[in-house]
């Protein structure tokens, strides 16, 4: 996902990034001292996206304690070291720089969001420690003008996956031939997924609209398209205005299937627009216990339960997901030094996670399935597996 940015700060960033992109980095990475691996977590605690990373540091947490109740890795115990960025770029710059500087860890899990994680790539290939990002979807986070990233990874599939993902679901399942985009125009995040989309999309765009982040009056937008001839609605975009749009839009009388990306994918969408007003709502999710990837499935839904006496959402599981990616990268190159682990999870095969089986790809994107997750009354009622 994306945290809005705006244009000067990615124009800086790529001019920043695009040079040290597959050149190698000033340093030789940190090394592991004492008798504990240091792992760095750089989330969004607080602030406007925080529930995904209070939802990512649950899966963390959970994962570290399983891995050193085991034994740990290579003989020591993983130590995490837990900063937040308040769900601000520039903060997230500052956390990465005191996680790698500082605090000597060998490795980060986070940002969550895809604009947090793009402002650390400059500090984290100076420092030549690599990160792995549970959700930032944006293409961009890991190939910047053409230049694979060295130092960073991430756990999910990204945007251009989910939006042909779900364009082909609104033709072929939905059977959608007219469809209405409202779209947050501020995000990086939904300015791709809308691109992807509509480049996929056989049909019409019958009307496309767009928001800001933060907005929460949408009754000008849904007027307009209200008594249009379409098919379904896609709303690129986090579930704070996500939740919004549908609740002012059933209360409207729009009752068009709706579409969304993994931002949708958090209970606070359900708590913001009113579980009666999420049906025939459809998302593309990271796991569900309903079609669930792999084997592993079970006993973390099991594991996290017993721990935090809820349900795991898609974040709980991609958190902790990214942990053990970190985990099999040190055991394949026999070493906890971030030169290594950069190696291993670039090299990571068939690696068995809750969110599915991955393989790294040249790009640093794992290839794995993903699942369209279906909603009626805000609680989870079809899951279609999709293969890439």
């Amino acid at each position: 996902m994306k945290k809005f940015s705006f244009l000067f700060a990615s124009l800086f960033l790529l001019a920043a990034c695009g040079p040290a992109a597959g050149g190698g980095a000033s340093g030789g990475g940190n090394k592991v001292e004492g008798d504990t691996i240091k792992i760095g977590m750089n989330m969004e605690l607080s602030g406007d996206v925080s529930a995904y990373g209070n939802a990512e540091k649950e899966g963390i947490t959970l994962a570290v304690e399983e891995i050193n109740e085991a034994g740990g890795v290579l003989g020591k115990k993983l130590e995490l070291i837990e900063k937040d960025n308040k769900s601000e770029n520039g903060e997230a710059t500052s956390v990465a720089a005191n996680l790698t500087a500082k605090d000597k860890v060998v490795a980060v899990v986070g940002p969550a969001t895809s604009g947090a994680t793009k402002a650390t790539i400059p500090n984290m290939t100076k420092a030549a420690v690599p990160v792995i990002t549970p959700s930032g979807t944006d293409d961009s986070i890991t190939v910047v003008n053409d230049k694979v990233q060295e130092y960073i990874f991430r756990a999910c599939f990204q945007d251009t996956f989910q939006g042909v993902i779900l364009a082909n679901f609104a033709q072929d399942n939905l059977k959608a031939k007219n469809v209405v985009i409202i779209g947050d125009n501020s995000s990086d995040y939904a300015i791709g997924l809308t691109k992807s989309f509509k480049d996929t999309f056989k049909g019409k765009i019958a009307k496309e609209e767009t928001f800001t982040a933060g907005d929460k009056d949408f009754q000008a937008i849904l007027t307009k398209i209200k008594d249009l001839d379409y098919d379904a609605i896609y709303i690129p975009g986090y579930y704070a205005e996500a939740g919004l749009i549908i609740k002012q839009a059933r209360e409207m009388g729009i009752d068009k299937p709706i579409l969304g990306a993994d931002g949708f994918g958090d209970e606070k969408l359900v708590e913001i627009a009113g579980a009666k007003n999420v049906s025939e709502v459809y998302y593309t999710g990271h796991f569900s216990e309903k079609a669930p990837a792999t084997d592993k499935v079970k006993p973390f839904v099991e594991a996290f339960k017993k721990k935090y006496n809820k349900q795991p959402s898609a974040f709980n599981a991609l958190g902790y997901d990214s942990v053990y990616m970190l985990k099999q990268a040190m055991e394949d190159k026999d070493s906890a030094d971030s030169k290594d682990i950069t190696e291993g999870l670039a090299s990571l095969k068939d690696f068995v996670g809750v969110t599915g089986k991955m393989t790294m790809d040249k790009d640093h994107n794992p290839e794995k399935s993903a699942v369209v997750l279906g909603l009626t009354e805000g609680k989870e009622t079809s899951a279609d597996a999709v293969n890439p």
